[in-house]
């Protein structure tokens, strides 16, 4: 007995799962019409009709027709294309004799890929689903894992992950790629591209094997719209590419739904309805533009005497995103990346808190800047380990906004972290109906190491103190605070100069000259630098603005000014 094509076999096998609901019409006529244009069924006048819509081509239809070996389904949500594609899955698994073609141990995988695992395996429940409602096919399944079922004839479908690396090594008779618009990977620079690359030879050797992507539309890049950009409409393209709204699939999703979410966002619901890619969205800046920022080779750059440091820091809750820490200082007019952390998920917010202190520390670092998120938490732990927390007035898309001329200038050093460079080069820009533009991550990405990478890019050039060099006049004391004529009284000698954060009027200063003693080596004990001068019985730290006292001989404070004595922010620590 020959085996039923697929529309046989969807209304006589699997009718239990494609139900007819003529009270409201076929509701799966469109894609009996679809499954006869992917597997050169023959057509009537209606099917023909709906294809031409569709594919915007007239060449469909003929039973003598090749099989396409691509087909791209762009439908919008809630069309039915996640069961249609499990069972286009499971009748090639099941319905097709592959035993000629495999070789000895050889196993044939019908393989589903999607954004995460997690997607994938809403795929294989589907399929799950269709062996369970048919008894005939619930005998071929030899064993089942969460991830994968095993059919006899040397069969298995599974779930695999979205990387061009693992999909190598298999022999594929199908592939079911789900929502291809959204995927994303921090490994590659054009991930679907290479994961579908590395799919296509391990289906070579196979007859009529089928890559099926199916997805709803997003921006106007990527293999689904290189797709659809180049074989849309065109006759004797060798790759077929259906493009359908909602409604057109599935007439059972109520209008009224779908005219409710174009009120809310008229944008959106053209791309999750409609099934029209997106104009409002844009890549934010080509990746070459990025790599040329990078420094070959500089990985991290430890910490540098009279140097003034801005630290930015992307806090999370510890379960979903990362938490990041970047530090960049100001050379000259370029901002200059020294160091970028990040701790992935799980983990204890406050140990990471412990870690990032740690490393502020070294680089003499007491503030810290960063988003709002858990405002008062996040200030408290910072704040009981000694470094006071900012809030931004910036938000996410005036800093990337800040950034992007830096980039486009050589204004800013990159480290080189090849997940930085994607998370910039990923970045999106939405244009809203105001006119405004926003920057953000793709959906299912993240953009954390971006985002405290360009806060201390932005940070460095914007505000923090910036250290230039000056000659200047120096007067020599001795330990004592006695002039020091045998060391020549006064020379002129190169000091830093110190200016200012920018900020509020109020705080803002011009540049100051002061007078220097690093002949004393004395040292500031809370920030590590040199730039230390004599103020009478204090000494003042030109880099952070902190005074201690000039102790006596015996090593103590000057008479007056114990050490309980003193205000909290003047408690002498020692040399």
């Amino acid at each position: 007995m020959n085996a039923p094509n697929i529309i046989e076999a969807m209304e006589t096998v699997f009718a239990k799962s494609f139900k007819r609901r003529w009270w409201r019409g076929d509701s799966w006529k469109a894609w009996h019409a679809f499954l006869a244009a992917v597997f050169a069924l023959p057509m009537n006048d209606e099917m023909m009709s709906i294809c031409r819509k569709h594919t915007g081509r007239s060449d469909l239809g003929s039973v003598a027709g090749q099989l396409f070996r691509e087909v791209f389904c762009i439908v919008g949500r809630r069309g039915g294309k996640t069961i249609v594609a499990a069972l286009i899955g499971t009748y090639l698994a099941v319905f097709r004799d592959y035993s000629e073609v495999l070789g000895p141990g050889e196993v044939g995988i019908v393989m589903l890929i999607a954004a995460d695992r997690r997607q994938a395996r809403v795929l294989l429940g589907y399929i799950n689903s269709l062996f369970e409602n048919v008894p005939m096919l619930k005998r071929l399944v030899i064993s089942r894992t969460q991830e994968s079922i095993t059919l006899t004839g040397r069969i298995c479908i599974e779930v695999h992950t979205a990387s061009f690396r693992t999909v190598r090594g298999f022999t594929i008779v199908a592939v079911v790629a789900d929502e291809v618009a959204f995927w994303r990977s921090e490994d590659s620079a054009n991930p679907d591209v290479e994961i579908l690359n590395a799919i296509r030879p391990a289906m070579a050797t196979i007859p009529n094997a089928l890559l099926l992507s199916i997805s709803s539309p997003y921006a106007k890049r990527g293999v689904l719209w290189d797709a659809h950009r180049r074989h849309y409409g065109k006759s004797s393209a060798p790759v077929l590419v259906w493009q359908a709204d909602t409604r057109s699939m599935n007439p059972t999703v109520p209008q009224k739904e779908i005219d409710r979410a174009r009120e809310q966002d008229p944008a959106a619901a053209r791309a999750e309805y409609d099934a029209q890619f997106c104009d409002d969205i844009a890549a934010f800046i080509d990746r070459e533009v990025v790599e040329r920022r990078v420094v070959s080779g500089r990985l991290e750059l430890a910490p540098m005497p009279d140097t003034s440091y801005i630290a930015f820091v992307d806090p999370s809750g510890g379960s979903s995103d990362s938490m990041t820490l970047a530090i960049a200082h100001k050379r000259k007019d370029v901002a200059v990346l020294d160091l970028v952390r990040e701790v992935v998920p799980p983990f204890s917010p406050e140990s990471v808190v412990s870690e990032f202190v740690g490393t502020l520390k070294s680089y003499r670092i007491h503030t810290v800047t960063g988003d709002a998120y858990s405002a008062e938490w996040v200030r408290e732990q910072f704040r009981k380990r000694g470094i006071e927390y900012r809030i931004s007035d910036r938000n996410r898309s005036e800093i990337y906004l800040n950034l992007l001329p830096m980039l486009n200038s050589g204004g800013c050093e990159l480290l080189d972290h090849a997940k930085l460079v994607t998370q910039l080069s990923s970045l999106e820009r939405r244009t809203a109906r105001s006119g405004n533009d926003s920057i953000d991550h793709s959906p299912g990405s993240h953009d954390d190491l971006a985002n405290a990478a360009a806060g201390a890019l932005v940070g460095a050039v914007g505000g923090g103190v910036e250290l230039t060099f000056a000659k200047i006049q120096v007067e020599h004391f001795n330990k004592y605070g006695v002039p020091w004529p045998e060391r020549g009284g006064k020379e002129d000698v190169t000091v830093p100069e110190v200016s200012t954060p920018a900020g509020p009027p109020s705080e803002n200063a011009s540049v100051v000259k002061v007078r220097a003693a690093q002949s004393l080596g004395v040292t500031c004990p809370r920030c590590g630098s040199s730039c230390v001068v004599r103020r009478q019985s204090l000494y003042h730290c030109n880099a952070d603005g902190f005074e201690f006292p000039v102790p006596d001989a015996a090593g103590e404070p000057p008479k007056g000014q114990r050490r309980e004595n003193l205000p909290q922010e003047r408690k002498w620590r020692g040399r």
